[in-house]
């Protein structure tokens, strides 16, 4: 049941079934409610869902123990995408219950009579939600689930017909999002509920995202086939306008949302549930039940949050000595649920170019060190070693603590001399003079060494001093939306040529999450305080001539590997353009020359294939069948 204050968290009565009957009171109305929050969990922090927004883009590639499903997704010939491994099926399987759910409770609750208008705009908040994230990723999707268009369902139905991609935001996004805006409260109803603020951020991107389709700068087709003309006759300026005014709006009306002072404080798991997030899938450590997940053994599959694992290499692999003369080897860097660790999955992979290009500054400029983890810091007493100090890179001593490995921000002076193979280390990374961490420069990253995604790692406190519990999926939520992204609205609409407010235009909106991103108040890799204020570094740096693919490159710094990126090329028609070609190195220990692979990406993936679970489930015939499924992955 929700709880009616906004100081309680929300209260889940778990259920195996909600008969249609059952919406038709103010419980089940509460209920129903809640069980939207929770089916974000289905979605955000399902790691293979998470693969299907990340993998292929510039922002990642597949790890050296990918499966198929990765491997389709990347797009570079080892598999090819299709209906039975696209991952995006735990989008389409999750949206569609919950639109009807949403459209029960919004039937229903002018029957009941004491449900307030602001917990219908909830249910609609996730109707149009859900139809967002839907029509981005697949183009145009039913509106009719059975009784009509946007009506509940409570038959069994095995026939369905696609909307069109205009019909879809115009009948279904649009209405619901500025019903929502109108009637959410600027104060959540409960912790992480949804607000006035992210009604409106939503319906910015949607206005935004509607825009680019309208003008289809690339020719990238749609389906199914619609021309590229609104219904009420508005022009893609229109739709830009609308979504920097928006999106301002809710900038200058925050409620209670504000970003925060740091990158750091943004992403560290102490302040977990800060004023910058907006929505989140939520877990606890307090409550299997609630957590809805084991809080020892991580599943690998939903509601369970495991998607920080899939960009996890086995850094547990490291060595160390435990004699000067280097013999006795041990493994000095335990699996630990910490944020810098976590457990390993090495399924997807950084590029070398995501390392060099994307985080160019790491001097300035926090969200490199507030996004990967760099440092392997030795955790061995956890483990029950009892030696005091280790033995390292050069035979010289470690203490717990210290730093077993380290990727360096930038290719170094003196060569780095790498071993053939595992080498004394037991990952193939090398020596500098000196130094007692083995090192890895920018270059050297592999399918299989490489980088650690700090910013989604573990953060738990019921550890102890000891290793925790690092098998358990994360108890931590899983982001789902920033306030600071209406920053990056507003200036990607103003880019596109939308009239702009005094002291907000693109520059200077881009430049607030720039000036951000250059203070510090803590050096997350290398371990120590760090008060230090780059912010006018950083906007003497901006181009005075903001750019679309400047606005890209920013909003990758800013939201690395968050699951934003494959919407983001796709929106702009970017995709081909940003991610045709990356580098990296194989998926042996040892390795470290990079290799060029290019992707292919044909127009048609700019939408996922309808799963294969779908079109099973129709009862329709063959060709009718063939029609539902999007051109190109017949």
């Amino acid at each position: 049941m929700a709880s009616t204050s906004c100081s309680k968290l929300l209260d889940e009565e778990p259920r195996s079934i909600y008969e249609p009957g059952f919406f038709q009171t103010e419980r089940g109305v509460s209920g129903g409610l809640t069980s939207m929050y929770a089916h974000l969990r289905y979605i955000y922090g399902n790691a293979y869902y998470y693969n299907a927004t990340l993998t292929g883009t510039d922002e990642a590639t597949y790890g050296r123990d990918a499966d198929e499903n990765f491997l389709a997704m990347d797009f570079s010939g080892r598999a090819t995408l299709n209906a039975n491994n696209s991952r995006a099926d735990a989008l389409w399987t999750t949206a569609f219950p919950n639109i009807n759910t949403a459209s029960g409770i919004i039937k229903n609750a002018t029957a009941v009579g004491t449900i307030s208008p602001a917990l219908v705009a909830e249910a609609r908040f996730f109707r149009a939600f859900d139809y967002f994230m839907l029509v981005q990723t697949f183009g145009g999707v039913p509106l009719d689930l059975g009784s009509g268009e946007l009506a509940f369902n409570t038959n069994p139905v095995r026939t369905s017909v696609r909307n069109t991609v205009p019909e879809v935001y115009t009948k279904a996004v649009f209405p619901d999002l500025l019903q929502a805006v109108n009637d959410l409260p600027a104060t959540p109803r409960v912790v992480g509920g949804v607000t006035k603020t992210l009604a409106r951020l939503y319906l910015a991107k949607a206005y935004l995202t509607y825009a680019w389709w309208l003008e289809n700068p690339n020719n990238i087709p749609t389906y199914p086939a619609a021309q590229r003309t609104d219904p009420a006759g508005r022009t893609a300026q229109y739709y830009y306008q609308q979504a920097y005014d928006i999106a301002t709006a809710g900038i200058d009306n925050p409620g209670l949302f504000r970003l925060q002072p740091t990158y750091y404080d943004v992403h560290v798991g102490t302040n977990d549930r800060n004023t910058e997030m907006m929505l989140y899938a939520d877990h606890t450590e307090s409550s299997e039940i609630y957590n809805a997940g084991s809080l020892t053994f991580g599943s690998g599959g939903a509601p369970d949050n495991f998607a920080g694992w899939m960009m996890t290499w086995n850094y547990t692999n490291l060595r160390s000595a435990t004699n000067p003369d280097g013999s006795g080897a041990v493994s000095s860097v335990q699996r630990e649920a910490e944020q810098h660790l976590g457990r390993p999955w090495n399924r997807m992979a950084p590029t070398v170019d995501v390392v060099e290009n994307t985080f160019a500054d790491k001097t300035n400029d926090s969200r490199y060190d507030g996004t990967f983890t760099t440092v392997y810091r030795g955790n061995w007493p956890k483990a029950g070693v009892t030696n005091s100090v280790l033995y390292n890179a050069n035979n010289q001593p470690v203490s717990p603590g210290g730093a077993i490995l380290t990727f360096l921000d930038t290719e170094p002076a003196t060569p780095i001399t790498y071993p053939s193979g595992t080498g004394a280390n037991n990952v193939g990374a090398g020596v500098l003079p000196g130094r007692a961490d083995y090192v890895i420069s920018p270059r050297g990253i592999s399918r299989i060494v490489y980088p650690g995604l700090w910013k989604l790692g573990p953060y738990r406190t019921d550890g102890g001093s000891g290793l925790g519990q690092p098998n358990a999926g994360s108890t931590r939520p899983f982001n789902i939306a920033k306030f600071s992204e209406l920053y990056f609205v507003a200036a990607e609409a103003a880019v596109k040529g939308a009239t702009t407010k005094s002291g907000q235009s693109a520059r200077e909106l881009i430049n607030v999450i720039r000036a951000r991103a250059g203070k510090w108040r803590f050096d997350n890799n290398n371990n120590t305080s760090r008060v230090q204020d780059n912010s006018a570094a950083m906007v003497a740096a901006t181009p005075t001539t903001i750019t679309i693919n400047y606005i890209l490159a920013e909003r990758s710094r800013e939201y690395y590997a968050e699951g934003y990126r494959w919407f983001d090329l796709v929106r702009t028609q970017k995709w081909n353009e940003l991610a045709s070609t990356y580098r990296i190195s194989g998926t042996n220990y040892g390795d470290h020359t990079p290799a060029t692979v290019t992707r292919t990406i044909q127009p048609f993936n700019y939408l996922r294939p309808i799963p294969q679970t779908q079109l099973d489930r129709l009862d329709v015939s063959a060709d009718v069948k063939a029609t539902y499924q999007n051109p190109g992955y017949n």
